[in-house]
């Protein structure tokens, strides 16, 4: 008894109030309403374009034709890149432009790429992909140190990417042409730890055997 008296007594004051401010909440549920239909049809809108995006790329892909010169399939892969800004597949054909440029020997030019890319897409989950192919890239081209910075972002910004363990032994690579033996012995064994590494750990026990032999001729012989 004493519920259905509070239920009365709360109509009583709430009703009042409701008329008062009908039109108002009528607006408001209006409004609601609008919005939740425009983000929808936003959210549909892109959802779309990202698959149409998807099919662009696969279609590219396939119709390249092997007789195209690195500039033309790059310019191909940048054309649907901005097409489709904001996709995944742009993300994708963009760093595939910077692949080709790279795999051409026009390792400055793929840097700038890889660059563009990670300045547009820093969040991006292949942002990893792009630091690899920086470093990549600076390496190619002799710029050791800058190498080694986009290396170590990698190894330590991405350290459960895929792409860690080539960072880390792309790093320990060039920390051993620098002469930072200690350094590069460090990589090195974090590559021949991870059950991940497969023919790369084979490779990275392989260059810690010889940078631990030249370690060691490098003591000086005990005294007897």
């Amino acid at each position: 008894m004493e519920t259905q008296d509070a239920s009365a007594e709360f109509l009583i004051k709430f009703w009042p109030w409701f008329e008062a401010n009908r039109k108002r909440l009528i607006y408001l549920a209006v409004g609601a309403v609008v919005v939740l239909f425009i983000w929808y049809f936003l959210a549909t809108q892109r959802e779309a374009r990202s698959v149409q995006a998807g099919q662009a790329y696969t279609q590219l892909q396939m119709s390249l034709a092997s007789s195209l010169t690195a500039q033309q399939v790059t310019d191909a892969y940048l054309k649907l890149a901005a097409q489709y800004a904001g996709t995944p597949a742009a993300e994708r054909a963009q760093l595939q432009a910077s692949a080709v440029l790279y795999n051409a020997g026009r390792y400055d030019d793929a840097l700038a790429q890889f660059q563009k890319f990670l300045t547009a897409n820093s969040g991006s989950l292949l942002a990893s992909v792009a630091h690899l192919g920086a470093g990549a890239s600076l390496e190619a081209a002799g710029k050791l140190d800058g190498a080694v910075t986009e290396y170590r972002a990698v190894a330590t910004g991405f350290p459960n990417s895929s792409e860690a363990l080539p960072a880390k032994f792309s790093l320990a690579r060039v920390l051993e042409a620098q002469g930072k033996l200690s350094d590069a012995t460090s990589y090195y064994q974090e590559v021949t730890r991870s059950q991940l590494a497969g023919s790369l750990g084979s490779e990275a026990a392989q260059r810690l055997a010889v940078i631990q032999g030249k370690l060691a001729a490098a003591k000086p012989a005990s005294k007897s």
